[in-house]
C-alpha cells in the first residue's frame, strides 16, 4: 500500500473516530456550490465566475481525477449511456428520457441550454425534469468525489436533489425561477466525502417539475479516496460536523493534559 493512500485511510478513519465525540449530526460532505444567473434563453453567459470558482476549489482537493465533457458521445444518443472518467474509471448512465444533445459552440438551444464552456464547446446531457427524467450513474468504482455542471436549471421552478447508493439525500440550492425569469444561468454543484460512510458506489439524480423545466448537465468529475487530496494547498469549506470534530479533539487532548498533570502531581 502506498504512504499517500495510508494517509488518506487514516484521514479518514481518524475522522470517523472523532465523530463519535462530537454530538449526532448530518453526514459531513465538503460541498462546492456556485451559480451564475442568466435570464436569457438565446444567449450564453460569457462568463461563468462562480461557477467557475466552485469547479476550480472542488478539483483543487483532488489528484488525478477524470471527467466526461460529452464531447465524445454520439448526438441524440440516450441511456444507457457508457461514461469515461480518464483516471477515475468508468460508469453507466441510465434510466431516465435524457439524450445528448449539441450546439454550435458559443451559442444556445434557442431556450437556455448549452454547453460548459460554452465558447469552445457544443455537447451535454439534456433531461425533462420530473420523474422521467430522473436519471442514475452506477460508477465501476467506489467513489469520494462527485462534481458538475447544471445548465438551465430551475427557470421554471424545478430543483435537483441527488440521492447516494449510502443513503444520503443531497438538495442542489439552485435559485428557483418562474416562467423563464433565471434562463440560462449556470451552476456547479460538487461533494467530498470526508468519512467512511459517505463513499458511494452509484447516484440517483431526482428533478421536480415546478412549471415543466428541463435541465442540461455537463462535464461530470469523480473522484476515488485515492484521488482525494489529504493535504490540498487552498483552503475547503468546513462543515459544521467537522467543526465539531475539531473541537472534539481539542477537548479529549486537554482532557489528557489535565489527567499527566494530575497524576504528575
Amino acid at each position: 500500500m502506498s504512504v499517500n493512500m495510508k494517509k488518506k485511510i487514516s484521514f479518514l478513519g481518524a475522522l470517523a473516530s472523532v465523530a463519535m465525540l462530537s454530538a449526532p449530526a448530518a453526514n459531513a460532505y465538503l460541498i462546492f456550490f456556485g451559480e451564475d444567473l442568466n435570464n436569457s434563453g438565446a444567449v450564453p453567459l460569457a462568463s461563468t465566475p462562480n461557477s467557475t470558482t466552485a469547479s476550480n476549489n472542488f478539483l483543487a482537493n483532488l489528484i488525478g481525477v477524470g471527467t466526461e465533457t460529452f464531447e465524445s458521445q454520439a448526438t441524440g444518443a440516450s441511456a444507457p449511456l457508457p461514461l469515461t472518467f480518464p483516471g477515475a474509471g468508468t460508469a453507466t448512465l441510465t434510466g431516465g428520457s435524457g439524450v445528448v444533445s449539441a450546439v454550435t459552440p458559443g451559442t444556445t438551444n434557442g431556450v437556455g441550454r448549452y454547453s460548459i464552456p460554452s465558447a469552445s464547446s457544443s455537447k451535454f446531457w439534456e433531461v425533462d425534469a420530473g420523474v422521467s427524467g430522473d436519471f442514475d450513474i452506477d460508477f465501476s468504482e467506489t467513489i469520494a468525489a462527485l462534481g458538475f455542471f447544471g445548465i438551465d436549471i430551475g427557470d421554471f421552478g424545478g430543483q435537483l436533489q441527488l440521492s447516494l447508493s449510502n443513503g444520503d439525500l443531497l438538495t442542489v440550492n439552485n435559485t428557483i425561477g418562474s416562467g423563464a425569469s433565471t434562463d440560462g444561468s449556470v451552476l456547479f454543484y460538487g461533494i467530498i466525502a470526508q468519512n467512511p460512510s459517505e463513499l458511494f458506489t452509484s447516484v440517483s439524480f431526482l428533478t421536480s417539475t415546478g412549471e415543466g423545466d428541463v435541465f442540461a448537465f455537463d462535464n461530470f468529475t469523480i473522484g476515488t479516496l485515492e484521488q482525494v487530496d489529504p493535504d490540498p494547498g487552498n483552503p475547503v469549506p468546513v462543515s459544521s460536523t467537522l467543526a465539531l470534530m475539531g473541537l472534539g479533539l481539542l477537548g479529549l487532548g486537554a482532557n489528557r493534559r489535565n489527567r499527566r498533570q494530575s497524576r504528575a502531581a
